[in-house]
């Protein structure tokens, strides 16, 4: 194997397509509570969806899952799906959101680069929503790579970006 090849730097993750045991209850979660746009159902068993009219960030299907319990936690497989919304008030409208609804959310970090609010969809399915840092106020180590961190992340100072 060749290790001097670098990926493009314009390289990027066209979408995620997640096996989900309830398609209603999935279309609700990412459609009806985080706002992505439905573009297409593909028969009964799945549907695509968008932000902004791409042909699809999100697919989701029961074409092997229907009716099925959420994939073993210990085991190999999906950690999470990030989500990079364009802005901190961004974050900060469907952090909002998940409060008004009541969704539990299991985490929020800041990572120094990042800032992120984590849950789980509801086959158990991570989710991150995050906002980038622009690249200016990252931090380097001595040896030129990132510093990353996991802090706790402020949410009220997030929160703040409503007012």
């Amino acid at each position: 194997m060749n290790n001097e090849y670098t990926t493009p730097a314009e390289t990027s993750i066209g979408h995620v397509h997640l096996k989900v045991s309830d398609l209603d209850r999935a279309l609700e979660f990412y459609r009806g509570l985080l706002g992505f746009e439905l573009t297409t159902m593909y028969g009964e068993n799945a549907a695509f969806l968008s932000a902004g009219g791409y042909h699809h960030h999100i697919g989701l299907n029961t074409w092997h899952s229907k009716g099925s319990s959420p994939a073993p936690r210990n085991s190999a497989g999906l950690y999470h799906t990030a989500i990079l919304y364009p802005t901190r008030k961004d974050l900060a409208v469907i952090l909002q959101r998940l409060m008004d609804a009541d969704y539990p959310i299991s985490g929020a970090s800041d990572h120094g680069v990042s800032e992120a609010v984590y849950l789980e969809d509801p086959d158990g399915n991570g989710v991150e929503l995050y906002r980038d840092r622009p690249k200016k106020e990252w931090e380097y180590a001595a040896d030129g790579s990132v510093r990353m961190v996991t802090r706790p992340l402020d949410l009220q100072s997030l929160l703040s970006e409503l007012d």
